[in-house]
């Protein structure tokens, strides 16, 4: 038993491993991570390729972002794929460049340094990143939530401000004053994440502020929740649609709908037609873009940047070139989410093994299994195809056995399904608030408040 123990598991699963064709994943989110996985058997080397170490489940994003769940939950350690990949090598960096005449990725190597890696087969897999569209002030101003260290940011200004806040609060009891100042929050993008972000902070509003804040009055916490359109979430149906934005009014968050937004600043918002919308912190869920360092690969792009790739997600005249997940445009291009990801992914690394094997490619055929998105405590919707609309508890349940099951590795999916059952179960009596929280830095909140009192229009001092 003891020999069993310690006897070093197998790196490559066959002498002649080392001359098998190499394989490139640039991107370790859905698309990269499932093409990994499913290259385990085929008889190629793959080395993936990603500036963290981890993969971050980024459905669960907004829950790192209002203290719901500890970020090591939603992330995966990387090199833990090789337990059942073991021809695979993991490389922390940032692609620079791709040269698909030399088949070499640039990958850089430490200070000026650059490493040039050949491959045989190449997967652009690296994802979006957040785009403001050119809003004014919104890349200074505004938080967006694609990344875990984005989340974690937002979560530590929400207490930051929280713990100013009721400060201000307690000194103005003292002073017999009545607390004028509210903490407004702006989520910008009435899309899943938007719609996801906004009912959590109105059910910590609700289940948690005025316990954990005795001192502050539970409407101080103000949410707007901002969309272009007309209405919310625009991937479902017009029923879900309606049943969201009654859900979050009941919630008490203010929805600013029918107006972009054309400027952001420190503590407010300023929408296209002149209104002024106080906001102590906007949060950025109104979409994603392709990098810009893309276009000097030299590979074709459509309209949004995306890569175009053909039937089978290789690359438009760049044979053994495949993208997938959000990177994947064109003709051929999925929407940008988990579930398109994850498929296009485990399609890739068909191909490729076909390829190796001297097969025919087939075409990418994606069958939509639905979408869900939470819209609060016990509040979910879930449309799904030839399977009746569930909202409601029901929904939430069934939003909850989804995305637990998406989750790679057997702690997450453990870890996640405590912290949520907990964070939502029972009820207001029995509940115990315990937000994961981290670096609370509110007295350098009340600096940059009074430092930014030039530019802001409200609250105490306010000069703008």
């Amino acid at each position: 038993m003891v020999l069993g123990l310690t006897r070093r598991r197998r790196a490559v699963p066959a002498k002649d491993g080392a001359s098998w064709p190499h394989v490139v994943i640039v991107g370790g989110g859905f698309a990269g991570a499932n093409a990994v996985l499913g290259l385990r058997d085929a008889r190629v080397r793959v080395t993936l390729i990603d500036r963290n170490v981890y993969k971050t489940f980024q459905p669960l994003l907004y829950q790192v972002a209002t203290a719901g769940l500890n970020p090591g939950d939603v992330t995966m350690f990387l090199r833990g794929l090789s337990l059942t990949v073991p021809n695979m090598r993991y490389r922390q960096g940032e692609v620079t460049g791709v040269d698909p005449q030399r088949r070499i990725v640039s990958i850089e190597g430490g200070g000026d340094r650059t490493v040039e890696m050949k491959y045989d087969y190449l997967v652009l897999a690296g994802g979006a990143t957040t785009t403001f569209f050119g809003t004014k002030g919104a890349e200074e101003h505004a938080m967006p939530m694609y990344t875990r260290s984005q989340a974690l940011a937002i979560r530590d200004r929400v207490f930051a401000e929280l713990e100013r806040s009721s400060r201000e609060s307690a000194a103005a009891h003292a002073a017999g004053r009545r607390f004028e100042d509210r903490l407004n929050v702006a989520v910008v993008g009435g899309g899943p994440t938007g719609v996801e972000i906004a009912g959590a902070l109105a059910d910590f509003r609700r289940q948690e502020l005025d316990i954990l804040y005795p001192e502050m009055d539970p409407g101080t916490l103000q949410i707007t929740l901002i969309q272009r359109g007309k209405e919310l979430i625009k991937e479902f149906r017009p029923s879900f649609r309606t049943y969201a934005a009654r859900e979050l009014e009941e919630r008490g968050v203010t929805l600013a709908l029918g107006e972009g937004v054309a400027e952001v600043g420190y503590d407010f918002v300023r929408l296209a037609d002149g209104r002024v919308l106080e906001a102590d912190i906007t949060i950025w869920a109104a979409g994603v873009g392709i990098p810009d360092e893309v276009a000097q690969w030299g590979l074709p792009q459509d309209d949004r940047g995306r890569i175009v790739v053909d039937e089978h997600l290789q690359v438009e005249g760049f044979p053994g070139v495949y993208a997938a997940g959000d990177m994947a445009g064109g003709e051929h291009g999925l929407p940008q989410l988990a579930r398109p990801a994850v498929e296009g992914g485990k399609h890739v690394a068909r191909m490729i093994a076909a390829e190796v094997a001297g097969k025919p490619l087939t075409a990418f055929r994606y069958k939509n299994p639905g979408t869900m998105a939470t819209i609060g405590r016990h509040a979910a919707i879930a449309e799904i195809p030839s399977f009746p609309d569930l909202s409601g508890s029901i929904g939430w349940a069934a939003w909850l056995t989804v995305h637990v099951g998406q989750l790679l590795g057997h702690r997450n999916q453990r870890a996640v399904s405590m912290n949520l059952l907990s964070l939502y179960g029972g009820t207001r009596r029995t509940h115990q608030p315990n937000p994961v929280v981290g670096e609370v830095d509110s007295l350098g909140a009340a600096r940059a408040f009074e430092e930014q009192a030039p530019k802001r229009k409200f609250g105490e001092g306010a000069r703008g």
